[in-house]
């Protein structure tokens, strides 16, 4: 299973760091792993999440 999460506009890279820190630990928790992320020159980010092994076998 895939789930994309979009960062709002941060035009800061610093900023936008922090985000992306966010939203990948707090999906982390959910059992999603990390495996794309896209800036875009609008200054949002794409993430792209992928369940992981038996959890995602579970659902």
């Amino acid at each position: 299973m895939y789930k994309t999460v979009v960062i709002k506009y941060s035009p800061k890279a610093r900023e936008m760091a922090g985000k992306i820190e966010e939203a990948a630990n707090r999906m982390e928790q959910e059992g999603f792993e990390l495996i794309s992320c896209s800036i875009m020159p609008s200054s949002k980010g794409i993430l792209v999440f992928k369940k992981t092994g038996e959890q995602a076998q579970a659902e």
